[in-house]
């Protein structure tokens, strides 16, 4: 493709321009420090502190914990979005922080609709009955015995961007698009469980609640339950946290985060949804007409920018510097196969570069080199495709179907506005 290629052939100038300052400046990183001008940088000229005294032993910290100076990486909060005392609230990942597709778990998108249960173990037991042929009860020792199996997925609140159908309402990408993160996830697949137990034929639908107080309870089609449904324990390597459900829950890949019910405690099997007051309270979309949809389940495919972003702004950079816009995009359709930039809002767009893993219903990174221009404003829009061939719809495409009175499955591009200063501000751009 044309634009692909004149992306190719950015990348390859850039690079030239950038070798050919450093030969002939002496440059010794990309902001353009010359060597003769470093004999006046105490960090290079003298003995650095920590290199002229023990450091920590190997035993101080029986689990590890992040350098003092990521303090500004952490979840966030706010009272916008929360109960009086944070128990029915949420805490935002920074994404803009993020490195890769994986989130740490001490970073992780948490949701509770009643605080963070601490269950006991060894008391833990999981119910599956209805329409099974062999009604079960399990511990976790019992649970863990199946064949276990590892998969990265996002999980993304079904929220995550819904503040903004009438316009930007945080200018700040963690509380604009920070309701969701990625992780690896290990478990066993139900319908593995479900091998031994038998399902009976009129069986189309599976209840999913929660051990907490408010006893999350969720309906999800067999369908789904028979495709790719989990139940995990482990969570990047490690035992679930507690704020994400410890010691087991549901994962349903790529469909929204509510319906992968925390502290899992029962799954039963019917031929009818239930209704439940997260399905029919909450969790549905409401049109123009005034009717509400029910049961759409799937995060549709989305992106943003993630750098630049108010959080991490261009101010620093001087005319001619050569910088790498970095974004996510995620489908719970399937796989991101291409993701476009715009710097006018929309109006025209180039492809920006898929970065390393590209995998089902997990975050994709992507990428751009630009060679920035002081003083020019720029509109950055990011635009994705699946494999399923969903494109991400415009501000104006999702609101001719959806209106503005919804709150959930919000996917319309983003856009973020670079000033001729190197700030950046959270606009929306419409016909």
């Amino acid at each position: 493709m044309d634009n692909k290629k004149s992306q190719q052939d950015l990348e390859l100038s850039d690079r030239r321009d950038f070798f050919k300052r450093t030969a002939a400046l002496g440059v010794t990183a990309l902001a353009g420090t010359s060597l003769f001008a470093s004999q006046d940088d105490k960090a290079i000229m003298h003995h650095v502190p920590w290199g002229q005294k023990w450091g920590d032993p190997v035993t101080k910290n029986r689990y590890g914990i992040p350098s003092a100076y990521e303090h500004n990486n952490i979840r966030r909060n706010t009272k916008l979005l929360a109960s009086g005392n944070f128990r029915a609230s949420i805490a935002v990942t920074p994404i803009h922080e993020s490195e890769g597709i994986i989130t740490p778990n001490g970073l992780f998108f948490s949701r509770s609709h009643g605080g963070t249960a601490h269950v006991d173990p060894k008391e833990y037991r999981l119910m599956i009955h209805g329409l099974v042929k062999e009604p079960i009860v399990l511990t976790l020792e019992q649970l863990k015995r199946y064949p276990s199996i590892t998969r990265t997925h996002f999980i993304e609140c079904p929220a995550n961007g819904g503040q903004e159908w009438r316009g930007p309402q945080f200018n700040s990408l963690q509380f604009a698009k920070g309701f969701m993160a990625s992780a690896e996830w290990t478990g066993v697949y139900i319908k593995t469980i479900l091998e031994d137990l038998g399902l009976k034929p009129e069986a189309r639908w599976m209840l999913a609640e929660g051990s907490d107080n408010s006893e999350m309870g969720r309906s999800v089609p067999v369908d789904k339950v028979f495709d790719d449904a989990m139940i995990v324990w482990g969570q990047n390597g490690e035992a679930l946290r507690p704020e994400q459900g410890y010691p087991v829950r549901l994962l349903l890949p790529g469909w929204e985060g509510n319906l992968c019910v925390k502290w899992l405690k029962r799954l039963e099997f019917a031929a009818e949804p239930w209704y439940s007051k997260e399905e029919t309270s909450k969790y549905t979309a409401l049109k123009p007409s005034g009717k509400a949809i029910q049961h759409f389940y799937a995060n549709e495919v989305n992106s943003t920018v993630v750098s630049p972003s108010p959080e991490i702004p261009w101010t620093h950079l001087e005319d001619g510097d050569i910088v790498e816009i970095e974004g996510l995009a995620w489908s719970g359709m399937g796989t991101i196969t291409l993701v476009d930039l715009s710097f006018d809002g929309g109006k025209n767009y180039v492809n920006a570069k898929l970065k390393g893993l590209v995998l089902p219903k997990s975050w994709t990174r992507w990428s751009y080199m630009h060679t920035y221009k002081k003083g020019q404003t720029l509109l950055l829009t990011s635009r994705a495709m699946d494999d399923a061939g969903y494109i991400q719809p415009t501000i104006d495409e999702e609101v001719s179907v959806m209106g503005v009175e919804s709150v959930y499955h919000r996917n319309g591009v983003e856009t973020w506005e670079v000033t001729a200063t190197g700030e950046v501000n959270h606009v929306q751009i419409r016909s």
